[in-house]
């Protein structure tokens, strides 16, 4: 007996099916219901709509009107405007800092990851109510070039360059936790070896931690490009009134020119160019599941 070995009992995959597609079946409905119903029902109701004659028929003139209207277009370049640079400046901000982050062992380390990761608990109109305090006319800055005898600086509040400064800081958090957790996985092993052999720290960068973080780097502006896009406290509070982004463009439309269709027809603009930054997303995690 003591010889014998003891088959061990293998779960075949089949019998797991069941169980596993139960456990997903409430997600995948609230996902569909909440998420994907409203996408298609937006849709329709912007392509299906009633005729001259009374009858419902395909009609595409809503969008006809936003791509042919020079307002709803300057709405549309503002909002890819602001999307760009902040992506840019975001890469440019929290790419340093991650890299600080992953490869200092000093005590101050952990001071600037706490400073990185504090807008993260700092709601919007927070950030927009400090902001004009400290930007704005007459702000603390103002206050303090004219307490020094200097002129006073042109502020960036109510310009395309208002919600840009508070869009970065505030996901500066979530781009640099992206980051660095990409950053995990260069080995420490890799960069002495190169170093061994006469890199100096941009080729390091360049050959061997950019390769390895560049997915990390897809999925950050893919997150940062998403919010951004479809931000409406921020750009409401601080940026310009005309053009403006379509977040506010969209709640303005709905609320004040009581024009549902039109609204329908940005939020469904907004949604098909931001699907293209969300496939980048899905691809990003399905070749990393993949490996």
């Amino acid at each position: 007996m003591s010889g014998q070995t003891v088959p061990v009992r293998q779960i075949h995959p089949a019998s797991r099916g069941p169980a596993g597609l139960l456990l997903v079946a409430v997600p995948v409905f609230l996902a569909g219901w909440l998420v994907i119903w409203p996408i298609f029902s937006a849709l329709w109701r912007t392509v299906w709509r009633p005729q001259a004659d009374g009858q419902m028929g395909f009609d595409l003139s809503s969008y006809i009107f936003f791509f042919s209207d020079a307002y709803s277009l300057n709405n549309l370049s503002l909002t890819l405007w602001t999307t760009g640079v902040c992506a840019a400046l975001l890469l440019a901000v929290s790419l340093p800092i991650a890299l600080y982050l992953r490869f200092a062992s000093s005590r101050t380390a952990a001071y600037v990851q706490a400073l990185a990761i504090l807008p993260m608990f700092v709601p919007s109109i927070i950030l927009a109510y400090a902001f004009i305090r400290v930007l704005g006319p007459n702000g603390m800055v103002d206050l303090l070039l004219n307490s020094a005898g200097l002129p006073k600086i042109r502020t960036p509040y109510l310009t395309p360059w208002g919600p840009v400064i508070g869009l970065v800081w505030d996901n500066i958090p979530l781009t640099v936790l992206i980051l660095l957790s990409g950053l995990g996985s260069v080995s420490n092993m890799a960069i002495e070896a190169a170093r061994d052999v006469g890199a100096n720290r941009l080729r390091v960068f360049w050959h061997i931690i950019l390769p390895r973080i560049g997915n990390s780097i897809l999925v950050a502006l893919s997150f940062a490009v998403l919010g951004i896009f479809s931000a409406f406290t921020l750009p409401y509070l601080l940026g310009p009134a005309s053009p403006e982004m379509m977040g506010p463009f969209m709640q303005r439309t709905f609320r004040d020119l009581n024009d549902p269709i039109a609204a329908i027809t940005q939020a469904v603009i907004t949604f098909s160019i931001c699907l293209v930054f969300g496939l980048f997303y899905v691809r990003s995690v399905a070749r990393n599941q993949g490996k």
